[in-house]
């Protein structure tokens, strides 16, 4: 990180000197009375989707939730997370740790050494990053819904980044926007946050892989990961045997979380496929069909429609994905 950065990320705040002098944690700076549940109205100014603040060291950080999404970045040191009361989380250098609304979190106390930031995010700031993303995939519609609370699977997403790049430059690049009040610093970060999950995309491998107890997580994982690139001619059978488990267990593993059986989470990526090649490829109806491992023709047409309402050929015409995006 640019050296003029970490020293203004480790510049001890007026928290952090009351916090030395003795006092704890104010409920009051980020929340209202009652449950403690941190207020992006505190935090952000009228009108901002996204903002920063350096995290809070030398104190615990008690019980709390957020009313909107909050992103970690671990520049140097450690911190500790309690994600549920229960979950233990090391954040190390590199790390990022996405958490939703709902989930309850709490950090034990951080040393001067430890600097971490925290991204404040109101979740309408996702709809220009998710629109950038190339095409759809079944992989990507989880974490999504992980991040907006409705999958009871994951309540976060920690992702190790350390030595990834792009993905340093482009953290880097949203708080040097943030600290300098930029102009456009909406727009600025919606680009480089949609930029950021294009390249995390690239190692979904590793997210949430720190704690390998969470068995069925990481089973609905390497299930979503193999449907994502075997779409064509992708089994249950072939994915169970990989993963050494019965083939009942995975299917029923996968319609406890998702509430889909491995068919229709395979029918639904063949479609995804089928959007992305009508909208960026000249192949035929058919070619594409073969492409995406349909040997039914009608069973495809009606599945097509059933999903979009039109055919694939009326679909192309009228701009297909890409006109949806624009509405």
């Amino acid at each position: 990180m640019d050296e003029a950065i970490f020293r203004r990320l480790r510049e001890i705040t007026e928290e952090e000197r009351a916090i030395l002098e003795g006092e704890s944690i104010r409920q009051d700076r980020y929340a209202s009375r009652g449950e403690f549940v941190v207020d992006s109205a505190k935090l952000l100014e009228k009108g901002k989707l996204i903002e920063i603040r350096p995290h809070t060291r030398f104190a615990y950080f008690p019980r709390h939730r957020h009313n909107y999404v909050e992103l970690v970045y671990m520049c140097a040191g450690t911190t500790t997370h309690i994600i549920d009361g229960k979950e233990r989380i090391v954040l190390r250098e590199g790390d990022l740790l996405f958490l939703h609304q709902n989930v309850y979190h709490e950090i034990l106390p951080a040393a001067e050494n430890d600097i971490a930031v925290n991204f404040i995010i109101l979740p309408n700031f996702f709809s220009r990053p998710l629109s950038m993303l190339e095409r759809e995939n079944v992989l990507w519609d989880f974490l999504v819904s992980t991040l907006s609370g409705e999958t009871s699977l994951a309540h976060y997403l920690h992702i190790p980044a350390k030595g990834i790049v792009p993905v340093e430059n482009l953290i880097e690049n949203m708080i040097w926007t943030l600290l300098e009040h930029a102009p456009g610093a909406n727009t600025l970060n919606q680009t480089s946050m949609g930029l950021l999950l294009m390249n995390l995309s690239r190692f979904a491998e590793n997210i949430n892989r720190s704690l390998p107890e969470h068995r069925e997580q990481n089973t609905v994982f390497s299930v979503l990961r193999y449907i994502d690139t075997h779409y064509a001619h992708g089994t249950l059978a072939e994915i169970s045997e990989a993963l050494r488990l019965p083939e009942y267990y995975v299917s029923r593993l996968l319609k406890k979380h998702l509430g889909k059986n491995f068919k229709e989470i395979l029918q639904e990526r063949k479609l995804q496929q089928a959007v992305y090649l009508l909208d960026n490829t000249r192949y035929s109806v058919d070619a594409i069909l073969s492409e995406i491992g349909y040997e039914n023709s009608s069973y495809f047409y009606r599945k097509f429609r059933e999903k979009y309402g039109r055919s694939p050929a009326s679909f192309r015409e009228s701009g297909g994905a890409r006109r949806k995006t624009a509405e």
